[in-house]
């Protein structure tokens, strides 16, 4: 990427992050992890750049969270020592666990006593140990064992003994919460995520089994998980709070102030009073639909001013309807100022976690100057 002074300068698509909303975030979950007696764990996955993840940690993260071992290479090799995947990693990647654990802190999920057996074998082969905590299903349904302490406990039990392993915890992830419909509805997931995981803690403590950690994290329901679950979790994890994005405005967990990721994007064409098209299709704004309870459409908020400014506002006029590989086709409503190629707006996308994945660098901002380059180091990083 070549140096670039202007925002006049800056070719669209432009990724741009506003750097003091994005060192404010940091600040904020992490007081109020620190508040609430919780380490703070942050899922790397939403920026993949080891530069904010050293952000994090020098205000007060233990250490991240990647979503896939070549995310965790990607940090290990850049001095993060301290990652967690919360990911059911399989066996046969041994060998790349065997390395990482020459330079990192690493650990991760189980959660089928099959794989665990497999980890199990491939650590006595290797005469090494890992560390694994095991995934628990409090409502999403999607990875984990089953909460009910009546079979959870006797698998805690299991891994517990199998040599080659240390099971440090216990870990959820109330990833349902995105899809709820309600202020209280989100609430309640909350709490009964933190009843869930305080039950079976006890519960297993009660059996004799050592269960130090209790790990949980979600951006949604975080500003209830920090508030009620000091004394339950001993860790969080939270990843898109770094930038936030339109799915957590629509979910009441942030406003349009606190989102630090936009889209630099230009008018290409206007071929109709009631259409314009930008040059940021999927392969920058990713296909997210709209989510969250506030009543949001579309595949991001359309913002006039090209500089962050506090108490700015989305054009309600300008709905981003449809996205293409490279177009961004908004419908612009009766009451629009006039839009025509070569003008520029800046869109908030629905979920910025994919945004960060589809390109190699962003520009880092502060109100109308350019003051760096964010090399997104992990992108890509799936296997």
């Amino acid at each position: 990427m070549s140096p670039v002074t202007t925002f006049a300068a800056l070719r669209t698509p432009a990724v741009l992050i506003e750097r003091p909303r994005l060192d404010a975030n940091i600040r904020q979950m992490q007081a109020a992890a620190t508040a609430a007696g919780i380490r703070l764990r942050p899922h790397a996955k939403t920026h993949k750049s080891p530069l904010v993840a050293r952000r994090q940690i020098e205000a007060g993260a233990v250490g991240i969270c990647c979503a896939k071992l070549g995310e965790a290479e990607v940090f290990a090799a850049a001095g993060i020592s301290d990652i967690r995947l919360p990911y059911p990693l399989q066996p046969s990647n041994a060998d790349r666990v065997l390395a990482l654990q020459r330079t990192a802190r690493l650990s991760f999920i189980v959660d089928d006593l099959r794989v665990a057996r497999g980890w199990s074998e491939a650590m006595q082969a290797a005469n090494a140990r890992a560390e694994v905590l095991v995934k628990v299903d409090v409502g999403f349904h999607r990875c984990g064992i089953a909460a009910a302490p009546a079979t959870a406990v006797p698998f805690l039990r299991e891994v517990a003994a199998l040599p080659g392993l240390r099971l440090a915890g216990i870990l959820s992830h109330a990833g349902h919460a995105y899809h709820a419909h309600s202020e209280e509805e989100l609430r309640g997931m909350a709490e009964a995520e933190r009843a869930t995981m305080a039950q079976l803690a006890r519960e297993a403590r009660g059996e004799g089994l050592t269960i130090d950690e209790v790990s949980a994290g979600a951006t949604p329901p975080a500003r209830f998980s920090l508030a009620v679950g000091g004394g339950t979790f001993t860790e969080f994890r939270p990843g898109n709070y770094v930038y936030f994005d339109r799915t957590m405005m629509g979910l009441g967990a942030a406003t349009l102030d606190d989102c630090a990721l936009s889209v630099l994007a230009t008018v290409v064409s206007a071929p109709a009073p009631d259409r314009v098209v930008l040059d940021c299709g999927s392969k920058t704004l990713a296909a997210d639909g709209a989510r969250g309870f506030a009543g949001v459409t579309g595949h991001g908020a359309v913002l006039r001013e090209l500089t962050a400014t506090a108490g700015q506002h989305a054009d309600p006029h300008l709905i981003v309807e449809r996205l293409s590989e490279e177009h961004a086709t908004v419908r612009v409503t009766p009451g629009a100022r006039p839009l025509g190629p070569g003008d520029r707006v800046r869109v908030v996308p629905n979920h910025a976690c994919v945004v960060s994945n589809l390109v190699d660098s962003a520009w880092l901002v502060d109100g109308p100057e350019i003051v760096g380059v964010l090399p997104i180091d992990a992108r890509g990083r799936i296997q």
